[in-house]
This record gives structure tokens, sequence and C-alpha cells, in this order.
């Protein structure tokens, strides 16, 4: 067959379209679970809710949360757990949520959870056939949530490959929580207690806070990423991040994204200064600043 055929130029192309992996948007490879064993999910009446964990899957990760380009293998890996803890209505349901954020240590085959943020104060409605829409300045008691931490998840990452890169996703998330203020929903208040999403994301954008995300990009691109080619000379990057978190810490007392930080991290930070010189140095500093995991900093003088 003559090769500047018609024909034979559609199959090229459709050969072309079917090969190359689309790199527009769908950023995030999130894993959901949903767990409905505390309310008798699987009983006739709540058996719409199996349903649900693969309504926010899709949500999650079939749609473009930014204008940038990912191809497969770069999409941000997450996780969101959603245990459903009560049934308010047959409509309306109250849950926790872990979300959870991983990111690549260049070098390795391993990876390193940026962020683990527990909300115990979610509060859903979801009835039988409702389907999840995006509407960023509309509030829905469902999407909202999810949107709040897809841009969060964006934030919290872009923050580690660059110095307050995440800003625009955090502003994003400022977005949904505005909308959603206002509708007295769990988890929504700027006011009261100090451990909700509007209270994180507030100290996520508050300019005393910029020295801890700065900390994001110093811990993950000068200390885990570069341990392998220099173990010594990251180790010694990350003392300085552990003297920049303590003069935080006596500044931002009860911080609810300083917490996060080292409900995330503490593991992480005992094994990166074990075996080392540096052991007995870094251990008087965390437990002065995280003693709520001192049993776990004591294995670095063990």
């Amino acid at each position: 067959m003559d090769e500047s055929s018609p024909s034979s130029w559609l199959l090229g192309l459709l050969l072309l379209v079917l090969v190359v992996p689309s790199a527009a948007g769908q950023e995030l490879d999130c894993r959901v679970q949903v767990d409905v064993s505390q309310i008798g999910g699987a009983d006739s009446e709540l058996s719409f809710l199996g349903n649900l964990e693969r309504k926010i899957r899709e949500y999650m990760n079939t749609r473009s949360w930014t204008d940038d380009e990912y191809l497969r293998h770069e999409r941000i890996s997450c996780s969101m757990q959603v245990v459903v803890l009560e049934s308010l209505s047959i409509s309306e349901f109250r849950a926790r949520l872990v979300v959870t954020l991983r990111r690549p240590i260049y070098g390795t085959s391993q990876s390193s959870v940026v962020a683990r943020i527990n909300d115990s104060e979610w509060q859903f409605d979801y009835s039988r056939g409702s389907s999840l829409s995006y509407d960023i300045n509309r509030y829905n008691s469902l999407t909202s949530v999810l949107d709040f931490y897809a841009y969060l998840i964006l934030g919290y990452d872009r923050d580690t490959f660059s110095p307050l890169g995440g800003t625009p996703y955090f502003e994003q998330a400022r977005t949904v929580a505005n909308q959603a203020e206002g509708s007295g929903d769990p988890g929504w208040s700027s006011v009261g207690t100090q451990q909700n999403r509007v209270q994180l994301l507030s100290n996520l954008l508050a300019q005393r806070h910029e020295p801890l995300r700065r900390v994001y990009y110093n811990y993950h691109r000068k200390g885990l990423d570069r341990f392998v080619r220099g173990t010594e000379t990251a180790r010694k990057h990350m003392m300085g991040v552990l003297e920049t978190l303590q003069s935080l810490n006596q500044r931002l007392s009860r911080s609810f994204a300083l917490n996060v930080f080292f409900q995330t991290k503490y593991q992480e930070l005992t094994a990166f200064f074990s075996d080392s010189d540096r052991a007995s140095q870094a251990h008087s500093l965390l437990v002065q600043m995280d003693p709520s995991h001192s049993s776990e900093y004591d294995k670095l003088v063990q």
C-alpha cells in the first residue's frame, strides 16, 4: 500500500494517539478505602455506601486539579482512608478521614511520607444515586472536603520541590474553605478548636509559618534526596533543619502545622540519624521539641 495514501496516514495518526501517553492533568494517584463496618454499611438500607469508595477514587484521580502536565509516573502518591463512624440519617454521615501524601526519595527506590493528616470532624451528605461534581465556588459537604485535601496535597508536594512552591494550591484550598465556613459543618470553623482543617490551612498561609514550609524543601531536597550521594553532608544539613525547627517550636506554640510535621516525621527522623556521630545531638533537640515521641527518639542513644 502507498504510504502516502489517506488510509495509511490515518492509521499512523491513530497509532500515535494510542502510544503517546496523555500528559495533561490527572495529577493524583490516590488510593481510597471506605470502611463502613462500624455502622453496618453492608445492610440493605445503607448498601449504596458500597459505591462511595469507587466514586471518591474516580473523583480524585480522573480530573485535572492544575493546568500543569503530569506523566503517569509523575503523579502524586496519596491515600484517603474514610472510616464512617455514625449514620445520622439515611443520607447523613459522620466520618474520620486520614489523608496521607508520599513523594519519592531521589537516588533510591524508597518514598517519604510528607504529611499524614487525621481529620475526625467530617460530616457529609450522600444518598443513593448521588454523583460527585466539582464546583469550587459552591459548597458541598462531601466534595468540598475532597477538594480541600486535593489542593492541600498539591501544596505540600510542591513545597518539597521548591521553597513555598505550594502557595497557589494552598490559596485554592482557602477558596474552598471560604465557601464552607458559613455552612456550620464541623471542621470548617476558624474559631474554637486548633485542630481542624481551617486552622491547619491558616497556619500554612501565615507569614510566621513560612520558615516551617521552607523546612519541607530543605528536609526533602537537601536532606533525604542527597542522603545516598553524601550521607554526612545530608546529616549536617538536616541538623540545620532541626535547629530551625527548634527556633520555630519556641515561637509557634500549639501550632497544628508543626504538630503535623512531627506526627508524620518522627520515625523517619530517628532512622535518618541512627548510627551516626550526630545521633546524640539530634536526640537532644528532638525530645525537647517533640516529647510525645521521646520513646522513639530514645532509640538514637540506646
